[in-house]
């Protein structure tokens, strides 16, 4: 009896491109996706900047005032789409945020500015902090509603959250009788931006020194956590490569919020408020970043390590992968769905915050439509609709692509219908390719 498995071919190796750019992003390890949305997110940038060159005779869009302004208006959106990505990758949908931002803005309105000062009194150091975290608790009470009847109750998400947008709509209007609460605590008003909302140039320098150490500090430790698993080492060039990357970025963040200076008027009113002296050339005083902005760069970092680092964020996957394998598995779906809207819920009250600050009152309209622009950063920024893909970076990098289409479309003289018209197949667009890069990564 011959042996003929010595004639049998080995198993051909898998096709791997071998071009430069294909092996930039070996070395390197960066995600296809994130480089792809970087790309559209410059492309949208410059574009704008060059139609009103050549059709106003000036490009308004990279200049410092206006990115500036953009990070700030993408805060709210981009909080609120970092929770929108867990929801969405567990196969559910929270059609309700734009809702109960609004009604968690109007009980902050109340109890800032009706019941906290007959309690404690008008100015109270604790009355902005009190007035935070009745939000913050009411959003959270709000999303584990949803959670339980969704998880207990059966009920899909799309019915439960559909009904939780005419209910909590309604509930705002309620609680004041659709009036406008203002105005807001002083301090609390600091958190929506503005001149005296941002942090200056020399808290900036050392946001920006904090972001390099860290930036360097992961690189070091996640070579050193390579080492000590045996796990294949990137090379020392690519390492390189993303630490300047990194530092760069962060340093070039710095100088764009530090070249945009207060109003001369601002300037003027601060200088005869405080006394201070003028140079012969002026007083310029940098913004800096916003209080917003550091905000949501907070939630985008600890949701990060939530969903990358912790049992949480693996049991969040598993159930979007295969809800009935995670079950069989051990994990507490049910249970695990009323914290992930809880959590939402949580978030969508810290964007009510930021909101109802940056506006300086709360308003019965405050949030309309925001459900629409959440799910479409969260989609935009690679989270599928299937379930179990997403990531948090993705989700705020689709908010700065959905609010730069705002802005941009603004700036250039764009009526509403248009922009609805744009936003609309923007988001049907990125539905259709993640269908194809699903369909090609198979």
């Amino acid at each position: 009896m011959t042996d003929n498995t010595a004639n049998i071919p080995a198993p051909a190796a898998p096709h791997r491109p071998n071009g430069l750019f294909a092996r930039f992003i070996r070395a390197t390890e960066l995600d296809t996706r994130l480089l792809g949305m970087i790309g559209a997110l410059a492309l949208i940038w410059v574009g704008f900047h060059l139609y009103g060159q050549l059709v106003n005779g000036y490009g308004a869009f990279l200049t410092p005032r206006n990115l500036w302004n953009l990070s700030v208006q993408t805060a709210s959106i981009g909080i609120m789409a970092t929770g929108m990505v867990l929801v969405i990758v567990t196969r559910h949908i929270d059609l309700s945020v734009g809702s109960v931002l609004g009604f968690c803005a109007m009980i902050m309105g109340v109890t800032q500015v009706y019941i906290l000062p007959q309690l404690i009194g008008l100015g109270h150091p604790l009355l902005w902090i009190l007035a935070i975290c009745s939000g913050l608790l009411v959003g959270t009470l709000v999303g584990a509603f949803h959670g339980f009847l969704i998880a207990y109750g059966k009920i899909p998400a799309f019915i439960v959250t559909l009904g939780g947008l005419l209910v909590w709509r309604g509930a705002a209007f309620l609680v004041a009788r659709g009036e406008t609460i203002s105005p807001v605590d002083p301090t609390f008003a600091l958190l929506g931006g503005g001149p005296y909302g941002a942090i200056g140039a020399t808290g900036s320098w050392i946001i920006g020194v904090i972001g390099c150490a860290a930036v360097l500090g992961m690189m070091w430790l996640g070579r050193k956590r390579r080492r000590g698993f045996g796990f294949a080492m990137r090379p020392v060039w690519a390492e390189s490569f993303l630490a300047i990357a990194g530092c760069g970025a962060v340093i070039g963040a710095v100088l764009l919020v530090n070249a945009y200076y207060w109003p001369k008027g601002i300037v003027k009113r601060h200088v005869a408020e405080t006394g201070i002296p003028v140079p012969e050339g002026g007083l310029f005083i940098s913004h800096g970043f916003a209080i917003p902005v550091l905000i949501l760069v907070a939630v985008a970092i600890l949701m990060t390590i939530l969903m990358s680092r912790t049992r949480f964020g693996r049991y969040v996957y598993a159930i979007g992968g295969n809800p009935e394998a995670a079950e069989l598995a051990g994990i507490n779906t049910r249970w695990m769905t009323v914290k992930i809207f809880a959590l939402m819920g949580f978030l969508t009250g810290l964007s009510a915050v930021v909101a109802s600050a940056r506006l300086g009152s709360a308003t019965n309209s405050l949030g309309t439509l925001d459900e629409l622009y959440v799910i479409a950063a969260a989609v935009i920024g690679g989270t599928s609709l299937a379930g179990g893909v997403g990531t948090i970076y993705g989700a705020v990098l689709g908010a700065f692509v959905m609010q730069s289409l705002q802005t941009g479309m603004v700036l250039i003289g764009f009526d509403a219908a248009i922009q609805q018209v744009v936003v609309g197949s923007v988001l049907v667009f990125a539905v259709f390719l993640d269908i194809l890069y699903r369909r090609n990564s198979k």
